[in-house]
């Protein structure tokens, strides 16, 4: 029989034990796969590769059909970036797949019906990993939301619920307050919904919709959303199902896909034989359905719900009363490797019959702004003179060419209309336009000339557009 060949690392802290029981769990099952040892994280981070990845590596996984990735360990400090976040940026996986799903009663949890599967947008939002330093007081993180990257998360929470039989897809934003780019996001949910008549649509502000999935996470069922609400919603979800440690995870993208548990490296359980290996084990079984692998899949994902049902448990799910047997990593793994062949009794079985891949989904061509306009800039200067004495001095300059329209602090308008009560720290913006006329970038130039010519320290500037006659930037309140 081929070999499929996929790349495997086996990761940080917990992550050799809990991959070594997942690939004797494959092997044991027959599965036709070709493990391709690569390795990454802390041992490459402490020789100083920044990205904890080598370029020999890259070559491995771009070869091979899948990725199965144990946890790693991102060092704090040192200019280091998440691996995890480099690889799914890098690879185009732009949809993380994390199924949530209850147990009961073998795994304690105050949901039994609970079955969420949360689409998280996994290549934009703040996990860019833009930020800078601009003050000695200020830090910045740039939040990137695109139209092309929403449409294809959307659409792929749409396909994923048609292709399995799910009935409605619910998007989570905060765009009563990040009205441009949570309202994008909220936008292109709307517009591709209507293509999707057959699945019930709707939309959570995401404070209120983590508070209703933690109190009734039966009233959801595939949610999607931006990249950061997702992740921790995910884990949450995980957790309140029964324990972040059996959930699996799917990265998925046009040219590639890497599986994962959900949870980090835990490092002050490594080495122990205590972890359990759940979670990457069914991430595994979603590998082996990408594959077109559904009978060993099916097997395996069997074999684990009747080891389950056995009571043969880890510690962070073993609860007295209801689990029987409190293993560790190894004999977890040799306990599902006895159970293939076997079928759940209590729990429902799986059916993989049928799934496909589905990657490469058509995006609609929506039309694009036929007009955009620059109509000013602001400029973000860094000042420790107090409120009032900057205020004064920046409002009473005979600014040219472009004239000053507002002064803010941390987002709230001081100027004009400020109040006293507002606190103000060391980096200020101020917003420069003509009143009734467009800008020009010669405009810009000269007026940043200006700004730099009355001693203010620049830290960054922003220019102001108009879209089809509509303003794209926050308002002179905020």
């Amino acid at each position: 029989m081929n070999k499929i060949p996929i790349a495997v690392a086996y990761g940080d802290g917990i992550g050799p034990e809990i991959m070594s029981a997942v690939l004797h769990v494959l092997e044991e099952a027959e599965a036709p796969l070709e493990p391709r040892i690569i390795e990454i994280g802390e041992k490459l981070y402490s020789k100083g590769v920044l990205t904890g990845i080598e370029p020999k590596s890259w070559d491995t996984i771009r070869s091979t059909k899948a990725f199965l990735k144990a946890p790693i360990t991102t060092p704090q400090g040192g200019g280091f970036k998440s691996l995890n976040v480099t690889i799914r940026t890098t690879m185009g996986l732009y949809a993380n797949v994390r199924p949530c799903v209850a147990y009961a009663p073998f795994i304690g949890t105050k949901h039994p019906g609970m079955d969420v599967v949360i689409v998280r947008e996994n290549e934009e939002d703040l996990y860019t990993g833009i930020e800078y330093r601009q003050t000695p007081d200020v830090y910045k993180s740039l939040k990137l939301i695109s139209r092309p990257g929403s449409e294809k998360i959307v659409r792929y929470a749409f396909e994923y619920a048609r292709h399995y039989g799910r009935k409605k897809v619910t998007c989570f934003t905060k765009d009563n307050i990040m009205k441009i780019s949570d309202g994008l996001f909220h936008k292109v949910f709307d517009e591709i919904a209507k293509e999707y008549p057959d699945i019930i649509h709707e939309h959570w502000i995401v404070d209120i919709g983590a508070a209703k999935l933690a109190d009734t996470p039966e009233a959801f069922d595939v949610i999607v959303l931006p990249n950061l609400y997702g992740d921790i919603l995910s884990d949450v979800a995980a957790q309140i199902s029964g324990s972040v440690g059996i959930a699996g995870s799917a990265n998925i993208g046009d040219r590639g896909a890497m599986f994962e548990a959900i949870h980090g490296s835990a490092p002050r359980r490594a080495g122990q034989n205590v972890a359990n290996p759940s979670g990457l084990l069914l991430a595994s079984v979603m590998m082996l359905v990408y594959l077109g692998e559904t009978e060993v899949a099916e097997r395996i994902h069997h074999a684990w719900l009747a080891t389950i049902e056995q009571g043969i448990h880890t510690y962070d799910i073993y609860k007295e009363g209801i689990s029987k047997e409190k293993v560790g990593t190894k004999e977890f793994a040799e306990a599902v490797a006895r159970h293939l062949g076997s079928k759940p009794q209590q729990l429902p079985a799986i059916s993989y019959k049928g799934s496909k891949k589905f990657t490469a989904l058509a995006q609609q061509q929506y039309p694009g702004a036929i007009k955009r306009d620059l109509v000013g800039v602001d400029v973000f200067v860094y000042s420790i003179d107090s409120a009032e004495s900057f205020i004064k001095h920046a409002s009473s300059q005979a600014w040219s060419p472009l004239s000053l329209q507002m002064i803010s602090n941390r987002g709230v308008r001081v100027w004009p209309g400020g109040h006293p009560e507002t606190f103000c720290i060391d980096q200020w913006r101020l917003r420069f336009a003509h009143k009734d006329a467009q800008a020009t970038q010669e405009d810009i130039f000269k007026t940043l000339q200006a700004v730099h010519n009355i001693g203010y320290d620049i830290t960054g500037t922003e220019n102001l557009y108009a879209f089809d006659g509509a303003a794209a930037f926050s308002s002179a309140q905020g």
